[in-house]
């Protein structure tokens, strides 16, 4: 969150341009808000010194020390024959380690002049090890003298700020940087309302500042970054409250089912009941439907609680009221699977215009990417005329060739998946804005809804329909016990043997083209992959080795993203037909596919997903009668991070505790849309899990303030830290949410 034109000077002006280039590539600050606003991660106390005997390995760390002593020794080497190679050697300490450092060569002359036994620094550098001891190489370091105003008491006393910091600018430099534009935080228009934050004793924003930056206890720290975070969370539920009351005062056209329409006839035909909460969130969204502005509701659930089924029954609700219901899939292969689902689903209704249609029918129509031109040409003049009341299909729905003739209601399947362009695209094919039903197949935990997704109302589905069989989730040691994988495959051959089918996932397709050869994802690999220099495993490697090996015999196929359309809808009937034994797909499979009789998944390199993505993967088994068994197959040792990622999902069924797992290790960041993008996440002192209680005040807050001030007329310093939240980048990430 930017501040104010005073503090939009540019960094190069203050700090002068080397400083700044290394802070706008390495930490993405631009201006001088941009510097007060990068808080330290942690204090360091003069005086209570750095543990040196837990220093991580590697890592890039800076610690506070005495020196015990200095040797300088000279020895012969390539570069100076004849002894005249000069090492220094320093051993400083904290009372709880001994650490080394060494300089070598020209750069051993001032740090042997200036780090003489007794003398205090800050020291930073990357810990290694040499000859069994940890050591830092050529360490930069900054001398702690107490000037002669400053007694050696103060400074003991003193908190040092460590900042977030990179190789090429330690932490103190940093804090250099923050004393130099310390001055400007007077100028720092603050965006709370005085009777806010009075009233829940918040400091004012140029307190909390120099609080956060200059603390003289640990009680200052406290009291700065709780005013901090409420900044962040009540700035950005300000954003959301002006959208949803945006939104409100649109208009749109009620849609109110007839009482003997498609709906009745379709629920007439269903050959089970509803569960009580499929009922009652279907009654949330007939109620929004049936008001004078667009609803924006977001219905989220567990994998395989009905989504489907409430959104279809949204969709056909619309078509009895005269309207038309859009559902926009993220993928063909699922625009065709939903697409097959809903017509099987509504039989003889979905025959509109046809033969043996019933009466009450409407058509479905999909409209996808790759269709043929005469196939497209039909289901446009279907949309343009009525004719056809529900369309499912991609992106190729927003194109401005496509006209409808009332479009009513749009269905998102996958938020994540779409743009605020296409949204938006979508909802302007309607003569008023459209309804709009946003569902996600990743349970959500509720603070991240009040934020990521807090313009939209939420409907939560939390039972599974009845018939739905329980997972078995195990994890296998490939590289540990190696039999364990061999029984993995025993144990695919035992399902097909009952009758059942399997999938086999894989990270990677393996073709020549392939992800490897792609320097962008090459740069997004994790520290796992780092660690692991083997590539993920591939589709078409699997697929190979699987039929010549232990599933010899089986028919095996293989199902990937980067298959022509029709090829993937024919390896999809083949498999939903029972036609073949084992699927190795891609992540394609991921949501929407809907195969009662697979009850068997291996999920290969299962340590290379993330811990929703397994979850959703795993719900494409069990959706039938007979139990599902969900295998994940890594090399991970036993005590990584990773392992412990894969026991979390084995050990729960529960969505929602998952994914607060998977929030708590993949931090904000994520969440709220920004690695995708690499701009800086706009919460910095803000933790969404912990901070629940902050985001549902501020989101209380917010109301009321929208609803009495929509503009913000009164508040100039709120509209200034918005603008600076809502850059484009951040708009669409609150729109994408």
């Amino acid at each position: 969150m930017d501040l104010v034109p005073a503090l939009e000077e540019p960094l190069k002006k203050v700090l002068g341009p080397a400083t700044a280039k290394v802070m706008a590539e390495h930490l993405g600050l631009q201006t001088v808000g941009d510097l007060l606003h990068h808080y330290p991660r942690r204090y360091e106390e003069r005086g209570q010194l750095t543990h040196l005997a837990d220093l991580p390995m590697d890592e890039h760390v800076t610690v506070v020390a005495q020196v015990a002593d200095a040797r300088l020794h000279t020895f012969a080497s390539a570069k100076a024959p004849r002894g005249k190679g000069q090492r220094l050697e320093v051993t400083i300490t904290d009372g709880s380690g001994r650490l080394q450092l060494v300089f070598f060569g020209n750069g051993v002359h001032k740090p042997h002049k200036e780090l003489l036994p007794g003398t205090r620094a800050m020291f930073a550098g990357k810990v290694s090890v040499f000859n069994r001891r940890l050591q830092l190489a050529h360490p930069a370091y900054e001398l702690l003298r107490g000037d002669s105003d400053e007694t050696v008491e103060t400074w003991a006393g003193a908190l040092i700020p460590l900042y977030p910091a990179t190789a090429k600018l330690e932490s103190w430099k940093i804090g250099k940087a923050v004393q130099t534009v310390l001055p400007s935080v007077q100028e720092a228009l603050d965006p709370l309302p005085d009777s806010l934050r009075a009233g829940r004793g918040l400091l004012p924003l140029p307190e909390a500042l120099l609080k956060i930056h200059r603390p003289h206890t640990k009680a200052d720290i406290d009291d700065a970054r709780a005013r901090l975070k409420w900044d962040e969370a009540f700035v950005l539920q300000v954003a959301l409250a002006r959208r949803r009351y945006a939104d409100t005062q649109l208009p749109a056209v009620p849609r109110t089912p007839k009482p003997d329409g498609i709906l009745t006839a379709f629920d007439d035909r269903l050959p089970f009941t509803l569960t009580e909460g499929q009922r009652k969130v279907s009654r949330e969204i007939f109620d929004d439907l049936a008001t004078e502005h667009p609803m924006h509701r977001l219905l989220q659930g567990e994998v395989g609680s009905g989504k489907t089924m409430v959104a279809l029954r949204a969709m056909l609700a619309v078509v009895d009221a005269g309207g038309q219901a859009a559902m926009l899939a993220p993928t063909e292969v699922l625009a065709q699977q939903h697409h097959r689902s809903v017509t099987e689903m509504m039989g003889e209704l979905a025959e509109g215009g046809m033969l043996g249609g019933a009466e009450h029918a409407t058509k479905v129509v999909l409209l996808t990417g790759s269709m043929g031109a005469a196939a497209r040409r039909h289901a446009l003049l279907d949309l343009a005329t009525g004719e056809a009341g529900i369309v499912i299909g991609t992106h190729a729905l927003i194109e401005d060739k496509v006209q409808f003739h009332d479009l009513g209601l749009v269905v998102v399947d996958e938020q994540h998946r779409f743009g605020v362009e296409q949204r938006d695209a979508l909802r302007g094919k309607g003569r008023q804005p459209p309804h709009l039903l946003v569902m996600t197949a990743t349970p959500i935990p509720r603070t991240v809804a009040m934020t990521v997704f807090g313009d939209l109302e939420t409907s939560v589905l939390d039972q599974l329909p009845a018939g739905r069989s329980p997972i078995a989730t195990h994890v296998v040691p490939a590289a540990d016990k190696p039999h364990f994988l061999a029984r993995a495959w025993e144990r695919v051959r035992e399902e097909v043997a009952n009758g059942h089918q399997a999938y086999v996932v894989c990270p990677r397709i393996g073709d020549d083209v392939d992800e490897a050869a792609d320097p962008k994802k090459a740069a997004q690999k994790s520290p796992e992959d780092e660690a692991e220099k083997r590539p993920p495993l591939a589709v078409l490697d699997v697929a190979d080795q699987l039929s010549r090996g232990p599933l010899q015999g089986l028919r095996v196929e293989v199902l990937h993203g980067r298959m022509h359309p029709d090829d993937k809808d024919a390896v999809m009937r083949r498999f939903a037909a029972g036609e073949t034994d084992v699927l190795v797909a891609t992540t394609v499979i991921e949501v929407g596919v809907n195969v009662p009789n697979a009850t068997a998944m291996v999920i290969m390199d299962a340590d290379r997903f993330g811990v929703s993505q397994l979850h959703q993967l795993r719900g494409r088994v069990g959706r039938g009668s007979a139990p599902g068994l969900c295998l994940l197959v890594s090399e991970m040792p036993e005590a990584s991070a990773a392992r412990q990622r894969l026991n979390a999902v084995a050990s729960t069924l529960d969505g929602f505790e998952l994914s607060r797992i998977d929030l708590e290790q993949r931090r904000e960041g994520d969440v709220l849309g920004q690695t995708q993008s690499g701009a800086r996440s706009s919460l910095r002192v803000l933790a969404v899990i912990e901070d629940e209680e902050v985001i549902a005040e501020a989101r209380k807050e917010a109301a009321a303030l929208v609803a009495a001030d929509p503009e913000l007329e009164r508040l100039p310093g709120l509209r200034t830290a918005l603008d600076a939240l809502l850059d484009e980048e951040r708009e669409q990430y609150l729109e994408k949410g």
